[in-house]
């Protein structure tokens, strides 16, 4: 099946087409022109829109307004292609394209997106237990380098393609299929709004 897949939750945007595990393309951008990037990869890979069988989209952590982003862009796709999809976490990619590495997302305001105790959490990078030697990877792990090498984590240099969710990945994690405006955002923090109520 013809999977195109993408994530705009992080800084670098990634997108993806993958043909029964095949990738026919990939590319890099930002999340402003992943519609572009969705047209260079079809003309790419050289298949037509109505070839596509189904979505892969990064649910975030990440930026509040990437993530949206992805999520309008998968739903406009989806209901102009009748195309069904699959949500996968930022998080989850991160890992797959480094196995055994602990993915770390910039959150910015200090913080940082990472599993902790199986689950996605928001934290100040300070609070993160790493054990010596763990290879952290993502957009955190480069911007909190010093700070993780002082606990005693490896961090692969800043132009290290496992930094990056890599779409492929979100293609291959992508789970059962359904409806792609039933795909909920994973956001991790409360909206400022949420906070302000409180």
């Amino acid at each position: 099946m013809l999977t195109l897949a993408f994530d705009t939750a992080t800084e670098v945007a990634t997108s993806a087409l993958v043909d029964d595990g095949e990738v026919l393309g990939e590319r890099l951008s930002r999340a402003q022109t992943l519609l572009e990037d969705v047209d260079a990869l079809l003309r790419q890979g050289g298949a037509h829109p109505s070839d596509l069988g189904a979505l892969a989209v990064g649910i975030g952590p990440g930026s509040f307004t990437g993530v949206r982003i992805g999520l309008a862009a998968a739903r406009g796709l989806a209901v102009a292609l009748d195309l069904s999809g699959a949500g996968v976490s930022t998080l989850d990619a991160l890992a797959a394209g480094a196995p055994g590495a602990m993915p770390v997302i910039d959150a910015r305001r200090r913080e940082i997106f990472a599993v902790v105790g199986g689950e996605p959490r928001v934290l100040e990078p300070a609070d993160l237990r790493v054990a010596a030697g763990t290879l952290c990877v993502g957009s955190g792990a480069v911007r909190y380098r010093a700070l993780l090498e002082e606990k005693g984590a490896f961090v692969p240099p800043d132009d290290d393609e496992r930094h990056l969710p890599r779409a492929r990945f979100h293609a291959a994690l992508a789970g059962a299929l359904g409806p792609v405006d039933a795909i909920d955002p994973l956001y991790v923090r409360l909206p400022d709004a949420k906070k302000a109520a409180r």
